[in-house]
Protein backbone atom coordinates (compact mmCIF):
# COMPACT_ATOMS: atom_id res chain seq x y z
CA UNK A 1 0.00 0.00 0.00
CA UNK A 2 1.44 3.61 -0.80
CA UNK A 3 1.57 6.40 1.28
CA UNK A 4 -1.94 8.16 1.27
CA UNK A 5 -0.46 11.43 2.67
CA UNK A 6 2.07 11.74 -0.15
CA UNK A 7 -0.66 10.74 -2.72
CA UNK A 8 -2.72 13.42 -1.73
CA UNK A 9 0.07 15.77 -2.33
CA UNK A 10 0.97 14.13 -5.40
CA UNK A 11 -2.53 14.38 -6.61
CA UNK A 12 -3.21 18.35 -6.12
CA UNK A 13 0.35 18.87 -7.79
CA UNK A 14 -0.59 16.50 -10.59
CA UNK A 15 -3.82 15.74 -11.06
CA UNK A 16 -6.02 18.43 -9.47
CA UNK A 17 -6.03 20.34 -12.61
CA UNK A 18 -8.11 18.40 -14.44
CA UNK A 19 -10.34 16.09 -11.88
CA UNK A 20 -11.78 16.39 -8.77
CA UNK A 21 -12.76 13.92 -5.74
CA UNK A 22 -15.21 15.44 -3.66
CA UNK A 23 -18.43 13.27 -3.14
CA UNK A 24 -21.15 14.27 -5.71
CA UNK A 25 -18.41 16.70 -7.00
CA UNK A 26 -18.13 18.54 -10.58
CA UNK A 27 -16.65 17.24 -13.77
CA UNK A 28 -13.71 19.48 -14.92
CA UNK A 29 -11.46 18.52 -18.67
CA UNK A 30 -11.50 15.01 -16.46
CA UNK A 31 -14.11 13.40 -14.57
CA UNK A 32 -14.60 13.30 -10.83
CA UNK A 33 -12.37 10.65 -9.54
CA UNK A 34 -14.36 10.15 -5.97
CA UNK A 35 -14.84 6.65 -5.53
CA UNK A 36 -13.36 5.27 -8.78
CA UNK A 37 -11.82 2.00 -7.39
CA UNK A 38 -13.65 -0.83 -8.91
CA UNK A 39 -15.92 1.24 -11.51
CA UNK A 40 -15.37 0.78 -15.36
CA UNK A 41 -14.11 3.10 -17.80
CA UNK A 42 -16.05 5.26 -19.75
CA UNK A 43 -19.20 4.65 -17.11
CA UNK A 44 -19.20 7.73 -14.64
CA UNK A 45 -22.57 9.43 -14.90
CA UNK A 46 -22.71 12.72 -16.10
CA UNK A 47 -19.21 12.97 -17.70
CA UNK A 48 -18.76 12.21 -21.59
CA UNK A 49 -15.67 9.98 -21.87
CA UNK A 50 -13.86 9.24 -25.14
CA UNK A 51 -15.04 6.19 -27.31
CA UNK A 52 -11.72 4.95 -26.47
CA UNK A 53 -12.52 4.73 -22.90
CA UNK A 54 -15.40 3.63 -22.67
CA UNK A 55 -14.82 0.40 -25.48
CA UNK A 56 -11.82 -0.12 -23.23
CA UNK A 57 -14.41 -1.49 -20.42
CA UNK A 58 -11.22 -1.36 -18.08
CA UNK A 59 -12.63 -2.04 -14.38
CA UNK A 60 -9.77 0.23 -12.15
CA UNK A 61 -7.81 -1.16 -10.18
CA UNK A 62 -4.56 -0.75 -8.85
CA UNK A 63 -2.97 -2.40 -11.48
CA UNK A 64 -4.68 -0.60 -14.32
CA UNK A 65 -4.13 2.93 -12.69
CA UNK A 66 -0.62 2.68 -12.63
CA UNK A 67 -0.69 1.46 -16.08
CA UNK A 68 -2.76 4.15 -17.22
CA UNK A 69 -1.38 6.78 -14.59
CA UNK A 70 1.99 5.52 -16.06
CA UNK A 71 1.18 6.60 -19.92
CA UNK A 72 -2.35 6.90 -21.05
CA UNK A 73 -2.50 6.78 -24.31
CA UNK A 74 0.18 3.42 -24.64
CA UNK A 75 -2.23 2.03 -21.79
CA UNK A 76 -5.67 3.28 -23.68
CA UNK A 77 -4.87 4.06 -27.16
CA UNK A 78 -7.32 6.88 -28.50
CA UNK A 79 -7.85 8.16 -24.54
CA UNK A 80 -8.75 12.11 -24.92
CA UNK A 81 -6.35 12.29 -21.45
CA UNK A 82 -3.28 14.14 -22.67
CA UNK A 83 -1.41 13.85 -19.33
CA UNK A 84 2.34 12.63 -20.15
CA UNK A 85 1.49 10.08 -17.09
CA UNK A 86 3.95 9.41 -13.71
CA UNK A 87 7.14 7.93 -14.49
CA UNK A 88 7.68 6.85 -10.55
CA UNK A 89 6.02 3.64 -9.80
CA UNK A 90 6.38 5.12 -6.01
CA UNK A 91 4.38 7.56 -6.94
CA UNK A 92 1.43 6.34 -8.44
CA UNK A 93 1.03 3.66 -6.23
CA UNK A 94 0.82 6.68 -3.15
CA UNK A 95 -1.44 8.51 -6.27
CA UNK A 96 -3.87 5.12 -5.68
CA UNK A 97 -3.50 4.69 -1.88
CA UNK A 98 -5.12 8.29 -2.11
CA UNK A 99 -7.91 7.39 -4.71
CA UNK A 100 -8.42 4.48 -2.71
CA UNK A 101 -9.59 6.36 0.17
CA UNK A 102 -12.12 8.29 -1.52
CA UNK A 103 -15.71 6.29 -0.56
Amino acid sequence: MGDVVNGRKLFMKLCVTCHTTEKGGKHKIGPNLHDIMGKTSGTIPGYSSSKAMKESAIVWNEKNLSGYIDYPKKFIPGTSMVFKGVKKSEDRRDIIAFLATLK
